[in-house]
């Protein structure tokens, strides 16, 4: 069966899309903690997320990273 995050990456359920590429997909939270709050899968199901290999966790953290600049900016903290 499909996850909430499957069905969102085939567009079966509306998002409000920041980012794609061939392996991750990036979208806004519908429950924000905050303005901006973006949540970044990959499209690879998988039932935990410790179960990534490392390829697909570095993949999956370089994706966040190079996107982080089409939210809102963000503030230090010290």
């Amino acid at each position: 069966m499909a996850s909430i995050f499957s069905k969102i990456i085939t567009g079966e359920i509306p998002c409000h899309k920041i980012a794609e590429d061939e392996s991750c997909f990036a979208f806004l939270d519908i429950n924000p903690n905050q303005t901006g709050h973006t949540l970044c899968v990959t499209k690879k199901e998988q039932d935990k997320f410790l179960d990534l290999s490392v390829a697909d966790y570095q993949k999956l953290m370089f994706f966040s990273v190079s996107y982080t600049h089409l939210t809102l900016p963000t503030k230090r903290i010290v």
